[in-house]
């Protein structure tokens, strides 16, 4: 069995050395308008460093360019008092006058409302808030992530927002949703997909009990609906269809902090599949699952949470031996809610999962599916402790790549292996999004701590699936330099001076960063059409969250376009 999932990637490294080999005998080079393979991007030598008071450019391989498709100072089409802007609201000024003090009733500084997750899709007729005008077939969907306080609630409110990417400065960003169909606010939201078979947006709330998921229409005005009856409450992030139409959910839950281990939190977040009875209607419910790893230093055992041991699951043997290389764990799926018998009622997904002896992994994030894999590759990240000072280094406290392979996306069983183990300059990582068929890029969030400590900021990293990472020395290609726009650089210094109250992130984070065609029919499912990335209408989006939230596409540097050099693809959908 192993040698059958090696030979593909033989053969594959094979043809790229002799196509590479015969390149350099004849001094010919691939003139596709774009660079020949990713892997042969000269990678960024090293992060931005963090230095205050310094604001600091983003730097790209040579080959790739960024353009700016929206920024947080922008007006929103149908902006309100209390949203405005695309990234702020309206309850203080952009920049924070000198000498200016937090006090109650009036923020130095207005709130940042963290625009994350993209979801970009091609499609006809929609409309907004000017009813004649063509918004074109282009669209670039987030989630907010922070945002004010309901009074009522006490909870921070989130909103829905498009990207018009064919529209004018006037129209290019539309507010299509504040609330729900029972009329809450909408949460913040963190992660978000398209489910072309529902045919809906589905955002995810990072919010515990709290959290859940909410799904869209895509038009203006958009009409959102709380699934979370079905699909449970927790601290949801990465959210993925496969082609059976079940739902990939991936938690991130930070666990309790060891007492001696202090430093490092205890794994305390699932990866859960939903299977909806009826995929074209989720609110006809279905029953949610979570992943279950069987441990090898404790054959036929549930790798577990242990409640109040803390410091014995943060350096357990089953942690250890989960992110060593070449350890191969069998895997379950263990149904913790099932609506035909358990109702609608909310519940805690985390919980029902902990119940259940499904397995706590150490802050997991996002996953995808590998494209051409027939749903049958699954990978996801763990960010982990987001401190150098964690004793977990080799238990995942500094991050790790895992993945999931199964017969088929509805197997009951399958197995994981780690492919990347994470280390202080290799931290952090949240958001992924496949390249090629065979090259996979996740990016870091390491947050404002590990930033001082490594004297750097975040990076995007390009992984190739046939190299073997544990191979000392060997590294993934640093393809983005995350910098600091001056923004979060005023937040990051503001935010230091101790009691005044400050509300907003400091240093830039990579969020969203996201890799489609845009396609909303089942064909278009990340996962089924291998990326080809500048052409056949392939993009690539991402946002640089906090200071002024950017939006950028990532585009071919030798050509100048907006999307490179392909088409921009239409789609007889709706």
């Amino acid at each position: 069995m192993k040698l059958n999932f090696l030979i593909p990637s033989m053969l594959r490294t094979a043809a790229r050395f002799l196509i590479s080999a015969a390149l350099a005998l004849t001094g010919c080079t691939i003139g596709l308008g774009m660079p020949a393979l990713a892997a042969d991007f000269e990678s960024v030598p090293h992060a931005n460093p963090k230095m205050a008071g310094n604001a600091a450019p983003n730097i790209l391989s040579p080959g790739l360019a960024e353009v700016i498709r929206a920024q947080g100072s922008m007006a929103l089409e149908n902006g309100t008092a209390d949203i405005p802007y695309y990234g702020y609201d309206g309850d203080g000024p952009m920049l924070p006058a000198p000498g200016d003090v937090q006090a109650v009733g009036h923020n130095v500084e207005a709130t940042k409302t963290e625009p994350d997750k993209n979801t970009y899709l091609v499609l006809r007729h929609q409309h907004g808030a000017d009813p004649g005008y063509d918004y074109g077939a282009h669209f670039l969907y987030q989630g907010h992530e922070s945002g004010r306080v309901d009074p009522i609630s006490g909870q921070e409110m989130g909103y829905i927002t498009r990207i018009n990417l064919d529209a004018d400065g006037d129209h290019r960003v539309t507010l299509l949703a504040t609330q729900d169909t029972s009329g809450n606010p909408l949460p913040d939201f963190d992660g978000s997909a398209w489910d072309p078979f529902a045919k809906r947006l589905l955002f995810t709330a990072e919010l515990g009990s709290n959290g859940g998921v909410w799904q869209a229409t895509s038009d203006y005005p958009s009409t959102v609906e709380d699934i979370s009856g079905a699909l449970g409450r927790g601290g949801y992030e990465g959210i993925q269809n496969d082609d059976d139409g079940n739902l990939w959910i991936i938690e991130d839950a930070g666990g309790s902090s060891g007492t001696v281990n202090n430093r490092a939190k205890q794994p305390n977040s699932f990866v859960y599949r939903f299977v909806p009875k009826n995929k074209t209607d989720l609110t006809r419910g279905g029953k949610l699952q979570a992943l279950q790893v069987i441990s090898i230093a404790n054959p036929g055992q549930p790798i577990v949470f242990h409640p109040g041991q803390a410091d014995a699951d943060i350096l357990s043997q089953d942690m250890k031996d989960l992110h060593t290389y070449g350890m191969v764990f069998k895997t379950h799926w263990v149904t913790i809610h099932n609506t035909d018998t358990d109702g609608f009622d909310p519940f805690s997904a985390n919980a029902l999962a902990k119940a259940m002896n499904a397995t706590p992994f150490k802050r997991p994030e996002n996953g995808q599916f590998r494209p051409g894999s027939r749903f049958r590759e699954f990978y996801f990240d763990e960010t982990g402790d987001t401190d150098n000072r964690t004793p977990a280094g080799d238990y995942g406290g500094f991050g790790a790549v895992l993945k999931l392979r199964q017969s088929d996306p509805s197997a009951s069983s399958g197995w994981l292996t780690m492919f990347y183990k994470g280390d202080e300059a290799h931290s952090g990582f949240d958001n992924v999004g496949f390249w090629s068929d065979h090259e996979i890029v996740f990016v870091e969030d390491a947050g404002d701590t590990l930033h001082t400590q490594r004297d750097a900021f975040d990076s995007a990293y390009l992984f190739d699936l046939d190299v073997d990472y544990s191979v000392p020395g060997t590294e993934p290609v640093r393809i983005l330099a995350q910098g600091r726009d001056a923004s979060a650089t005023v937040d990051s210094a503001i935010g230091s001076i101790s009691g005044n109250g400050f509300q907003n992130d400091g240093d830039n984070e990579i969020t969203g960063f996201h890799v489609s065609d845009g396609d909303p029919t089942p064909h278009g499912l990340i996962g089924t059409e291998k990326p080809t990335l500048f052409r056949n209408g392939w993009r690539a989006f991402y946002t640089q969250q906090h200071g002024d939230n950017t939006t950028f596409e990532i585009i071919g540097d030798d050509t100048g376009k907006e999307g490179g050099d392909g088409p921009h693809r239409e789609y007889n959908y709706y």
